[in-house]
């Protein structure tokens, strides 16, 4: 998916295709017409797109077009063999048409509410008990050589009046030759769509990527645009928008009704909208043709302009037996858009023009300005009411293993028209050119970058394990690694070892794993460790891994206890939308700070607990994808719900203590169309039984215990308290609950552009048997702890500053101990 989307940011607004003819439709005054309708001397229609500008694929029989536009006089023009280029000017009708009012109402506005009250009835998800169909799907990404100028440049520097050097720019006619022989990028797709129970799964069949042996699954489950037309919320390009048929739609946006025509023999209303909002990425733009008789969607044109230039066309088929419209054909395209900001993506710069401003110049077109995407899919062979069983329904996508590895013979029987010369040769330089360059190795190795692993061999290094830093260990130099599938890839090897310059003390692990079902995942592992860990600290077993270059809130911990630990666990997504760990363990716990516990009179400086866990989270409404290589959450969404489960075992292998703990944690995020966010955060924990301090909870605080502001200045973390200080609180039972609201990025200067966060943090707790912990001293959070704070984060490379205020019942009694300032570094990477 990150090679997918840094693949699609080079485009412009010229698409052309050298077996189609292109022209604009304007006014008298040259102001192009958006959405103008245009017929063949065949019947075939197509539209203008919002720039006036057309593309249209046409047969040799075809003599004439009509431009036909509300409110303007219809013009037919001959069609010209050899001319691929027209310009049409439509007069404006003298006796100005004026939008026809039914009972005080748009008629556009009146045929949507009709739409929106019988979806049930013509969304196919709705009618339909159950239906399957297949689709074939090209996506290339391309450029169209004729509009590259191709020239090579040559430019001289001077000093003291003598030509010293000559630099020959050749890059536009290098990538103009480059795309008169082939395409830059290509892949081919068969699938099988299986809708029932109210859940439509894909299954790939075939898959085809120009330059890789192996199928890149991110790009396979990008989510280009919307499968159903229905949908509330219409999505191009993983960005979901308000769908213009929504129940709430006609609040958020204009219709116009244009013009009626003709589809597939029945008669459309052909209904323009756009969204209320005057800014241009807000909300979509297009036309929905809409059936006269049952008002269903015969065909759609969706459109954001911004940034990127994107554009999503649905067209249908009409089953007179179920009297519906299915969805036969699909169009996705992006091209470049303009805008004065720069882009940065993988470390790289895209400047993107800006629009023609006061004292605004914009930059020379290169080549790759004119690069352009285009996705087709086909749907054909389809059933409805079939009754077939989907196998692993839950799943979102589902990868055959032979996938990758159909022969000609297949392809043959899917494509709709042959291969042209220009996409044979792009599989076999792309593939050719992967080899030479090692892509495909150069790919996978950054694919595990972005997860904290560098490939060496047969062995993955932790880049995690390299350096880190704390107030106990002081610096924490290590190495450590995990063996890939160069050596096994059913069973591996992993470990580490660390030393702290502080506390002089080395630590490591050591542990292996043997696969048992690679289709769930599921892992059977066995480690024994020698390491130190914060103390009342809450770790959730199947919390995925996040890779920082650095960790900031570790830097000021202090308090840590020292654990030797046997553990065999089962890793496994056998259970559907889930991922779980089950765990046994004895450890042996020392606290590294002044501590002892009462245990029925008993003091206790170290002691040995032997554990049984079970940790989930499950993730109802994401989807999952399931590769040759395992399953994966293909698209992550919200709510989702995390589970853990600890029961210590009395009378095994020498524990000391009998205690249960129950954890959980509860994560939304709510994304807006006009950029902002919302993040909710409700986690809690309750232990009972006899359980140290080691063990119980301490709510994330990240204060320093410092005189003034200015020296507890420090970096933020990330759901922490950063006006609580440390070892303040412990708690044997605690809620916890965060919002946080991002706005959009505020532009100051050209290359400063902050991100606002307003956050509020809150929680409760309690302390069971208070007695029992001897030697630190702490407070409890039964009266709760409040704080909420302002983040202005990326103000600069990055960086960015937070301030947070501490209120309520355990507020303190200087004001400026109530104050924590954080520095905050958000690393972007592009993607």
């Amino acid at each position: 998916m990150k090679l997918f989307c840094f693949l699609t940011l080079f485009f412009t607004l010229t698409l052309q295709a050298q077996i189609q003819i292109n022209g604009i439709v304007t006014d008298s005054n040259n102001k192009p017409l958006p959405f103008a309708t245009i017929t063949t001397s065949e019947n075939n229609n197509t539209i203008t797109d919002v720039d006036g500008k057309f593309i249209f694929k046409i047969s040799s029989s075809a003599n004439t077009l009509t431009v036909s536009y509300i409110g303007f006089q219809t013009k037919t023009i001959a069609l010209l063999k050899g001319k691929t280029f027209y310009a049409v000017a439509l007069a404006q009708q003298t006796d100005d048409l004026k939008e026809v009012v039914v009972s005080n109402e748009n008629p556009a506005l009146t045929i949507i509410k009709k739409v929106i009250a019988n979806k049930s009835l013509n969304d196919p998800q709705k009618k339909l008990n159950n239906f399957e169909y297949k689709t074939y799907n090209k996506l290339i990404v391309t450029a169209n050589p004729d509009s590259i100028d191709g020239r090579i440049d040559s430019s001289a520097s001077y000093k003291d009046l003598d030509k010293k050097i000559i630099n020959i720019d050749s890059s536009d006619y290098k990538f103009k030759e480059i795309v008169t022989k082939q395409h830059l990028f290509q892949t081919e797709k068969v699938s099988q769509y299986q809708f029932g129970n109210h859940k439509l799964k894909e299954t790939v069949l075939g898959t085809k990527i120009a330059g890789f042996k192996q199928p890149i699954y991110e790009v396979l489950a990008f989510n280009l645009q919307s499968i159903s037309i229905y949908d509330p919320k219409y999505e191009l390009f993983e960005t979901k928008y308000e769908n213009p048929i929504a129940t709430s739609a006609p609040s958020s946006y204009n219709y116009k009704l244009l013009d009626t025509v003709s589809i597939r023999g029945r008669d459309t209303y052909m209904i323009y909208f756009k969204n209320k909002s005057k800014r241009k990425s807000s909300g979509l733009e297009g036309v929905l043709y809409i059936d006269k008789e049952n008002f269903a969607v015969a065909k759609a044109v969706m459109r954001i302009k911004g940034v990127l230039d994107i554009s999503g066309i649905h067209e249908f088929e009409y089953i007179p037996k179920e009297k519906i419209w299915f969805q036969s054909n699909t169009t996705f395209k992006i091209v470049k858009g303009k805008n004065d900001d720069d882009i940065r993506i993988l470390g790289g710069t895209i400047q993107f023009d800006g629009d023609v401003e006061e004292n605004f110049e914009p930059r020379k077109k290169v080549a790759s300005d004119f690069t352009y995407l285009i996705s087709e899919s086909n749907s054909f062979d389809i059933r409805v009411n079939t009754n077939n069983p989907i196998k692993n329904p839950s799943l979102y996508i589902e990868i055959k293993d032979d996938a990758a590895k159909k022969p000609e013979n297949f392809w043959e029987a899917y494509r709709k028209e042959n291969l042209d010369l220009k996409s044979q040769k792009t599989y076999l330089l792309l593939d050719s050119l992967s080899v030479s360059n090692r892509i495909e190795k150069r790919l996978g190795i950054g694919r595990k970058i972005i997860n904290g692993f560098y490939p060496i061999g047969p062995i993955d290094l932790d880049l995690k394990k390299i350096i880190s830093y704390n107030n106990y260990e002081g610096f924490r130099l290590g190495l450590g690694g995990i063996t890939n599938d160069r050596f096994s890839k059913n069973f591996r090897i992993e470990g580490y070892g660390a030393y702290g310059t502080k506390d002089g003390v080395f630590k490591y692990s050591v542990g292996s794993g043997v696969l048992l079902d690679k289709y769930t995942n599921t892992w059977l592992n066995g480690y024994y460790t020698d390491d130190v860990r914060e103390i009342a600290s809450t770790v959730f077993a199947v919390d995925k891994r996040v890779f920082k270059i650095y960790d900031p809130r570790p830097i000021n911990i202090s308090t840590f206890y020292h654990y030797t630990a046997w553990k065999a666990n089962v890793q496994t997504k056998i259970i559907p939308k889930t991922e779980a760990v089950f765990e046994l363990a004895r450890t042996y716990v020392e606290p590294k700070f002044d501590y002892l516990f009462n245990y029925n009179g008993q003091l206790y400086s170290h002691y040995v607990m032997t554990t049984a866990m079970a940790s989930i989270v499950w993730a109802p409404f994401s989807d999952y994808m399931q590769t040759p290589t395992g399953r994966t959450e293909s698209d992550k969404r919200f709510p989702r719900f995390t589970f853990q489960f600890t029961q210590s075992l009395p009378n095994v292998l020498e524990n000391d203590f009998k205690f249960s703990k129950i954890d959980f944690k509860t994560e939304y995020e709510k994304k807006y169309l006009n950029g902002q966010k919302t993040s909710l955060l409700l986690q809690a924990g309750y232990a009972t039984g006899d359980v140290p301090i080691t063990h119980l909870y301490n709510t994330m605080p990240n204060n320093l215990t410092k005189e003034t502001v200015i020296q507890r200045i420090t970096f933020a973390g990330r759901n922490s308290f950063e006006t609580m200080f440390f070892n303040e609180f412990f708690s044997s039972q605690y809620v916890f609950f965060q919002i946080k609201h991002g706005f959009d990025r505020i532009k100051i200067m050209k290359k400063v552009r902050p991100s606002l966060v307003l956050v509020t943090r809150m929680a409760y707790g309690h302390m069971e048997n208070p007695e029992q912990h001897v030697g630190p001293d702490y407070k409890t959070l039964d009266k709760g702890f409040f704080e909420s704070g302002i983040e202005l984060n990326k103000i600069f490379k990055g960086f960015g500053l937070g301030g947070f205020y501490r209120y309520g019942p355990n507020q303190l009694l200087k004001f400026e101990d109530n104050i924590a300032v954080k520095i905050s570094y958000v690393l972007d990477l592009g993607l």
